[in-house]
């Protein structure tokens, strides 16, 4: 008990108190998104992602306090079950059309969404723990191979559901993890010269007409004065109204300035006020301020994250973090750059801030595997000394586990 009473007073808790204010930010939001919908569960659904709140910081708390190192094995179990929950998700969706969700009764889980954390923890044990666990993949042509596969894999699976929005969020992941692993540059280089190449041949063969649709509406948004708008482009045009409408303090909390008159409660549906759209409801209640506070707080909580890893015992928790940090990165960059219309809209959530039920819990369970590689940091025995004896020397650095080697 002492331990445990001693690991959690080891937590970080600047990053902590980032956490809670992104969390709090949230239900304040969706408090402004729904509140206003009487007759509906909605008006009282802020009272959920506060239960659902509760629940996650007890998550947060104990993934802190284990030792990540669990994950050697642990990583390859989560993998595997995400792809088997995105298969499941698939066969529903062939059933009754709903996208990537296996209802629980009591909540609906993402599939898609739990898919990618447990592919960017692969990644981080393949590209972090594997090549000393495994001597063969000491070749970095080897990890390169192994990385690619468990990247592509979930990609194949999500374009079948179909969701383009996660298989891209994973593409995207993978790039950044593998530029912070340990792999020469030269091979880096030639490996992202093959994948630019592919965009274009993916573009014209590999995507549907629908998803095809959805890339030239967002650049017909950016490029062209007339557009109509009542077919394809009608909820990115009322996107852009809702936060173009909003200016430099937004219509006030609940849409006070206007008397409740706001695009967003007009044209939103309930679920995508709260879900999707929840970015144009805080710039459109809040204005420019309320949207620099959301990308505040997000820069904030990443460079506190960087420099968990940078302070991270081994290349195992310092791939761990880079690939939370992906993953909420791309993410809530996606999320925000739909809602002001400079990226096709494809229904990803805004990390600690949508409502999502099981959904803030995995969040928020990333982050409690960083606090872990935070309080960890120190467990692992001393380098000798070159003062000590040669045999002394040769038995300690035997057991004396590698350290990571920081690019950059």
């Amino acid at each position: 008990m002492r331990t445990l009473l001693r690991k959690f007073c080891r937590l970080h808790w600047l990053l902590v108190i980032n956490l809670f204010a992104l969390l709090a930010w949230g239900v304040w939001a969706i408090y402004n998104a729904s509140s206003f919908r009487e007759g509906l569960y909605l008006s009282g659904i802020w009272r959920t992602q506060l239960q659902w709140l509760a629940f996650g910081i007890v998550t947060l708390v104990v993934t802190a306090v284990i030792d990540y190192k669990w994950l050697r094995w642990g990583g390859w179990l989560l993998y595997v079950g995400g792809l088997g929950l995105l298969f499941l998700s698939f066969v529903n969706d062939r059933g009754c059309g709903a996208r990537g969700a296996i209802s629980l009764g009591f909540s609906s889980l993402s599939a898609p969404q739990l898919a990618l954390a447990m592919t960017a923890v692969a990644l981080a044990v393949g590209l972090g723990h594997l090549h000393q666990a495994v001597p063969i993949f000491r070749h970095q042509w080897l990890r390169i191979v192994l990385a690619v596969v468990l990247a592509v894999i979930p990609m194949r699976m999500l374009y079948g559901v179909p969701d383009l929005g996660a298989a891209w969020t994973i593409g995207l992941v993978f790039v950044l993890m593998l530029l912070m692993a340990s792999i020469p540059g030269r091979h880096l280089a030639l490996l992202l010269a093959v994948g630019i190449c592919l965009v274009p041949l993916w573009y014209h063969f590999g995507l549907k007409s629908y998803q095809k649709k959805r890339v030239d509406v967002m650049v017909q948004m950016m490029t062209s004065p007339s557009l109509e708008v009542r077919g394809e482009a009608y909820m990115s045009d009322k996107l852009k109204v809702a936060v173009g409408s909003a200016g430099f303090t937004g219509k006030g909390p609940l849409s006070s300035k206007v008397e409740g008159r706001s695009v967003h409660r007009t044209y939103f549906t309930p679920t995508e006020s709260i879900n999707d759209f929840i970015f144009a409801v805080i710039v459109e209640e809040f204005g420019l301020l309320g949207g620099l506070l959301q990308m505040v707080l997000f820069l904030l909580l990443f460079l506190l994250c960087i420099h968990v890893a940078y302070t991270a015992r081994d290349e195992l928790g310092r791939m761990l973090v880079v690939g939370v940090v992906a993953v909420l990165f791309v993410c809530s960059l996606q999320n925000m750059a739909m809602n002001i219309c400079v990226f096709p809209i494809t229904g990803q959530p805004l990390p600690f801030t949508s409502f999502g039920g099981i959904y803030l819990v995995l969040c928020i369970f990333m982050m409690g595997l960083v606090q872990s590689v935070w309080i960890h940091r120190h467990d692992v025995a001393p380098l000798p000394s070159p003062e000590s004896d040669s045999g002394e020397n040769s038995v300690l650095s035997s057991e004396v586990e590698p350290q990571p080697r920081l690019n950059g």
